[in-house]
C-alpha cells in the first residue's frame, strides 16, 4: 500500500513542495528514508517511531519504504516529521485520501507525539497555497506565523493524536483567521524617535537627504557623537512599509528562524547591525544549504555597519553584487540561490585609530602613516558605492542640555514620502527602478538637468578634486535628490555644491 502526503523544504527564502510516499512491504522490520534527506531527516525514523507509538497508533511490522520527491533536491530539517508519520498510519487510521491530497503540513514531532516549532512556516504557506492545496497543518504554537498568508486555511495542532483526528473528521478545528491587516497595525510602530538626538543638525540633514533618495551613508566622528544613535533611528524616518513588504521580510527572518511566538510578524523596517568580527558567510549568506545573511536580513530597511574600517576587507568587498544588483547569489555544487537584498547601508567610523584627528579639545596621537592606512582598509571601489560622507563633530554641552531634542521623526518622514512618491512618478515606466539612487547612466543623462552655474560647479569640482566617474554619477543622483527637497525641477548649483560637500572622503584634504 502507498500513501501521499505533502510537505516543503527551504530553498533560500523559498519553499518547494515535496511529497512524502510510504510504501509497506513484508520481511524484517526496518525503515528506509530516500530522497536525498540530511541527517536531522534521516534521524526522523527515531522520532516518528516513538510519536506513532507513544499515541496509540500502529505502524506497518515489515519494510517500510519512505520516499521525498522530487528526488534530486536536497531535503533538510526536522520539519517533514509530521508528514512522514502521518503518511505511515495513512491507512490503518483510515485517513481518506482526498483529505491527505488536500492538505500540506510541517511540524517536528517530540517522542510523545507533540508538535514542536519549525522555521520557514510563512514561505511554505505561501507554496502550499500555490500549489492548490486548502489547508496547512503546522504546529498549534506558531500557527499565528502563517496565518498572513489569504487564501489557505491554517490549522494549528498540538500533537500527533490530535492532527490524525482532524484528518479524519472527528474533531473540528477553526482555521486560524488571516491576520495580516491585524498584526500589520499592531506592530507598525517604533518605541524609538528621531528627537531623542540632540544637535547634530548637519548629520540629521544628510541623512534625511540619503533616505528620501534611497542613498547610502557614511557618517565619520569621533567616539560619543551619537552615530549609532543615528542610524537606530533611520528607519523610523523610512516610508512606512507596505504589507506586502512586511510579508516579504517577515518571509526571510522566518526562513532563518528569527520570528518567535511572541513576535510572528514584521511590520517595521528592519535594522541589522552586525558585529565586525563577521564572516563573509554570515554578511552575505551561505551554508550547506544556504540560509540569508545579514544582508537579507535588512531587506527593506538598514544595515548598519559600525566602525566600519575594522571589518574585513575582503568581508567589505562581498558588499559590491548587493549594493548594485539589490540581490545576492549564492552557487552551491547542488545549484545556485538568489536571496533578497534591496537595503539602506548606513556605516561609521573614526576619523583615526584613536578616534580624535580634528578634535579642538582633545589631542590625536595618530602619525600620518596610521591615518592613511586606517582610511585605506575602506577600498575606492567600496566608497564609490557610499554617495554621502557625512562629518558627526562632538554635541557640546548645551544642546545635550537643552530639552528640545530638535524636530521628531513623523514630520521628516512626511517630507521624506512626498520625495519618494514623486520619484515613484518619475521612474513608473522603469522596472526596477525606485529611488534617485537606482538612476542608470541613461536615466540620469535624462533627470538630472544642470543650469548653466550648476553645470559649471561639477566641471570645477571634478577638476580639482579628481572624482572618479561613478562619484561623478552619484553626486549627481544626491542633487537630484536635493533638488526634490527643494522642490526644483532643475538641479542648481546650490544642489550640486551640497552634493560634492557630501563627498568627503574624496577630498585631498583626506587622501
Amino acid at each position: 500500500m502507498i500513501a501521499r502526503t505533502y510537505s516543503a523544504t527551504l530553498v533560500g527564502v523559498d519553499a518547494v513542495e515535496v511529497e512524502i510516499e510510504s510504501h509497506d512491504g513484508g520481511g524484517t522490520p526496518k525503515m528506509f528514508i530516500v530522497g536525498l534527506p540530511d541527517t536531522s531527516v534521516k534521524e526522523s525514523r527515531e522520532r516518528v517511531t516513538a510519536a506513532i507509538s507513544s499515541c496509540g497508533f500502529v505502524m506497518n511490522d515489515g519494510v517500510t519504504t519512505v520516499n521525498l520527491a522530487p528526488a534530486d533536491l536536497k531535503k533538510e530539517g526536522p520539519g517533514f516529521d509530521l508528514p512522514i508519520a502521518i503518511s505511515l498510519i495513512a491507512h490503518r487510521t483510515r485517513i481518506p485520501i482526498s483529505a491527505l491530497g488536500e492538505t500540506a503540513m510541517i511540524g517536528e514531532l517530540a517522542l510523545n507525539g507533540e508538535l514542536r516549532p519549525v522555521r520557514g512556516l510563512l514561505a511554505v504557506a505561501l507554496e502550499a497555497r500555490k500549489k492548490g492545496r486548502k489547508r496547512l497543518l503546522v504546529p498549534k504554537r506558531v500557527a499565528a506565523e502563517a496565518s498572513v498568508v489569504a487564501g489557505i486555511d491554517i490549522i494549528g495542532v498540538a500533537n500527533l493524536r490530535e492532527a490524525v483526528d482532524y484528518l479524519k473528521n472527528d474533531i473540528e478545528i477553526a482555521p486560524e483567521p488571516c491576520r495580516a491587516t491585524e498584526f500589520f497595525a499592531a506592530a507598525s510602530h517604533y518605541d524609538i524617535d528621531f528627537c531623542d538626538v540632540k544637535g547634530q543638525g548637519d548629520a540629521k540633514r544628510a541623512i534625511e537627504v540619503a533616505v528620501a533618495g534611497g542613498h547610502n551613508i557614511l557618517m565619520i566622528g569621533p567616539p560619543g557623537t551619537g552615530k549609532s544613535m543615528i542610524a537606530k533611528r533611520i528607519a523610523t524616518i523610512m516610508p512606512g512599509m507596505s504589507e506586502e513588504e512586511a510579508i516579504e521580510t517577515t518571509k526571510i527572518h522566518s526562513a532563518a528562524g528569527l520570528l518567535s511566538e511572541s513576535s510572528a510578524f514584521v511590520a517595521t523596517r528592519p535594522f541589522r547591525s552586525p558585529h565586525h568580527t563577521i564572516s563573509d558567510a554570515g554578511l552575505l549568506g551561505g551554508g550547506t544549504n544556504p540560509g540569508p545573511g545579514e544582508v537579507s536580513l535588512a531587506h527593506n530597511g538598514v544595515l548598519f555597519l559600525d566602525e566600519l574600517p575594522e571589518f574585513r576587507r575582503s568581508t567589505l568587498e562581498v558588499l559590491r553584487q548587493p549594493l548594485e544588483d539589490g540581490k545576492v547569489t549564492i552557487s552551491r555544487a547542488a545549484g545556485t540561490v538568489t536571496f533578497p537584498a534591496q537595503f539602506m547601508l548606513v556605516a561609521a567610523m573614526n576619523p583615526c585609530p584613536c578616534g580624535y584627528y580634528g578634535d579642538l579639545k582633545r589631542e590625536c596621537r595618530c602619525g600620518p602613516p596610521m591615518i592613511q592606512r586606517y582610511r585605506q582598509r575602506i577600498s575606492g571601489p567600496l566608497l564609490d558605492r557610499i554617495d554621502l560622507h557625512v562629518e558627526v563633530p562632538l554635541v557640546d554641552y548645551k544642546a545635550l542640555a537643552s530639552h528640545d531634542g530638535g524636530e521628531a521623526s513623523e514630520p521628516i518622514r512626511k517630507r521624506i514620502e512626498t520625495v519618494r512618491q514623486l520619484q515613484q512618478e518619475r521612474f513608473a515606466k522603469q522596472p526596477g527602478v525606485h529611488t534617485n539612487s537606482s538612476m542608470t547612466p541613461r536615466l540620469i543623462k535624462k533627470h538630472c538637468e544642470l543650469d548653466s552655474e550648476a553645470a559649471g560647479c561639477l566641471e570645477h569640482a571634478m577638476a580639482e578634486m579628481n572624482f572618479s566617474a561613478r562619484a561623478h554619477d552619484r553626486i549627481l543622483k544626491v542633487a537630484r535628490t536635493l533638488a526634490d527637497l527643494g522642490g526644483h525641477d532643475k538641479i542648481i548649483a546650490d544642489n550640486v555644491l551640497e552634493a560634492i560637500g557630501y563627498r568627503t572622503l574624496d577630498r585631498k584634504m583626506w587622501a
